[in-house]
């Protein structure tokens, strides 16, 4: 399993999106807002659970916000930092 299909099982199953299947979520879609409609309560969420099932944490504001935009810059952001 890829990094990009892992972010949409655990996006969908953490966060208890029942609306949406992770073969849904377009790679490109914004995460928040007209996207997939996430909040800030799931952004904290996400956090939590990037460090839990990757090891990689974010550590402001700006690197969150540009890792957030989409499946495709968080799955970038993890791979760049992944412990190996």
């Amino acid at each position: 399993m890829t990094v990009k299909e892992q972010l949409k099982k655990i996006i969908v199953e953490e966060l208890n999106l029942e609306e949406i299947s992770p073969e849904e979520i377009e790679d490109d879609a914004p995460l928040f807002g007209e996207g997939l409609g996430l909040d800030s309560l799931d952004a904290v969420e996400i956090v939590v659970l990037l460090e839990k099932h990757f090891g990689v944490e974010i550590k402001s504001l700006d690197e969150g916000r540009e890792a957030f935009r989409s499946i495709n810059t968080l799955a970038a952001y993890i791979e760049e930092r992944m412990p190996r």
